[in-house]
């Protein structure tokens, strides 16, 4: 996208000149045209001795007037760059995006903000609980956009992780109203979920609720499930933490990741050092209780090839160390087609 043709510093002095010198000096003050740092209704209301609601008469009063004045009409340019560059983004889009697009200092930005409260036609949407500052050239599709959003977000659990394709192509599926153009951009889809403070992404570009420890990882202990998950299959707890270093660039100290994993009841020893996730189906405690749980879930005597199948796929295991177990008269009883029962 190319970047706006017009310079903002000289745009806002001949706008600005069409105030009075107070005036001109609440509203750089205001929108921080000098510092890059905006002041308050209250704070300027300090220094001039008047209340906040009489600053945001006179910003208000302020921007009125340079809208009829003659250097508002002549710099009408300034206002058509920048509705095209909101309709390039996808007609709605985060107010962070949107000046970092134009320009990374934050003086620059500031005037922008000053055009964009000045323009016709731009809509600012004010950060709430559910999404972040975000700006529009088209009202009626922000708020569809923002509906789309919160459907999504009511179809995703807690526990949910979503890969980056199925949460687009579920997105798309609320966005009736979205013209084609924008639909087929994917930059432009995912410009639109980054306005919601509810849903995101994890660093293995994995989407779900922002409240989830699967996305906004909480420490070694969510890390270590993200990494386990992503391999789907057991790692030792070593292999474990070195991962979360590299993927992560977490120091995550070995003894500090197997601590971990014993104390989280997401994680089941399934072997000497070896940790599963107890999602897959995995079974604590010692090799008799595995077979007993086994034997449980089934709820049928079990030949001895089937129960050694069955606790393989709970724990790293040798099959000779579960057939030691099967032994053991306490437990388990043989009949006389060779099938085992718990004894319990």
């Amino acid at each position: 996208m190319s970047g706006i043709t017009f310079k903002p510093k000289a745009v806002s002095k001949k706008l600005l000149g069409a105030l009075n010198p107070r005036t001109r000096e609440i509203i750089v003050n205001r929108y921080g045209l000098d510092s890059g740092k905006r002041m308050t209704l209250e704070a300027i209301g300090k220094n001039y001795d008047i209340t906040r609601e009489r600053v945001r008469q006179i910003e208000n009063f302020a921007l009125a007037t340079i809208k009829k004045s003659k250097e508002y009409k002549e710099h009408s340019f300034v206002f058509d760059e920048l509705r095209k560059i909101v309709g390039e983004l996808g007609a709605v889009v985060s107010e962070d995006h949107l000046m970092k697009i134009i320009s990374k200092d934050p003086v620059i930005q500031n005037h922008i903000n000053l055009y964009l409260a000045l323009g016709d036609g731009f809509t600012k949407h004010k950060e709430n609980d559910n999404f972040h500052h975000h700006w529009t050239i088209d009202n009626k599709m922000a708020l569809h956009v923002q509906d789309a959003i919160t459907k999504l977000y009511s179809s995703i659990k807690e526990e949910d992780l979503i890969k980056e394709e199925e949460i687009f192509n579920r997105f798309m599926t609320h966005l009736t109203e979205v013209e084609d153009e924008y639909k087929n951009n994917r930059e432009i889809i995912y410009r639109y979920l980054t306005l919601s403070k509810l849903i995101g992404k994890n660093q293995l570009n994995e989407w779900g609720r922002m409240s989830s420890s699967h996305i906004k990882a909480r420490g070694i202990k969510d890390y270590a499930y993200l990494i386990m998950r992503r391999k789907g299959s057991p790692m030792h707890f070593k292999e474990v933490a070195s991962e979360i270093n590299k993927t992560f660039d977490k120091k995550a100290h070995t003894a500090t990741c197997h601590n971990e994993l014993i104390k989280d009841p997401r994680f089941v020893l399934v072997g000497r050092g070896m940790y599963g996730l107890k999602e897959w189906g995995h079974t604590g405690g010692v090799v008799r209780d595995v077979i007993a749980t086994v034997l449980k879930e089934e709820k049928r005597p079990l030949s001895k090839d089937e129960i050694i199948k069955l606790v393989l796929s709970k724990r790293i295991v040798k099959p000779n160390t579960i057939i030691v177990n099967l032994q053991n008269s306490k437990f388990f009883k043989k009949d006389k087609e060779s099938r085992y029962s718990f004894i319990g």
